[in-house]
């Protein structure tokens, strides 16, 4: 989860030493939450508004990291 991070800085640097199972595996989750989290602010019961776009934020970036190790993989096995 992205609140257990106590920078921006050092939740890139725990995402970036994680092997990617486990960013899919965190992916899923932070989208679970995230759906969630919409549902609870729809009915006012979010007493932290902000955490809303700090998941989709981890989300992005955990995304970013995924496609770049894709991309690295694919250039090379291309050579």
């Amino acid at each position: 989860m992205p609140d257990n991070a106590s920078s921006t800085r050092d939740f890139m640097e725990q995402i970036k030493r994680s092997p990617s199972e486990e960013l899919h595996a965190r992916s899923r989750q932070i989208s679970e939450s995230l759906f969630n989290l919409r549902f609870r602010l729809a009915s006012g019961q979010v007493e932290d508004p902000k955490r809303l776009r700090k998941y989709k934020k981890a989300l992005a970036r955990i995304n970013t990291v995924l496609r770049a190790r894709e991309v690295a993989q694919e250039r090379g096995e291309g050579k």
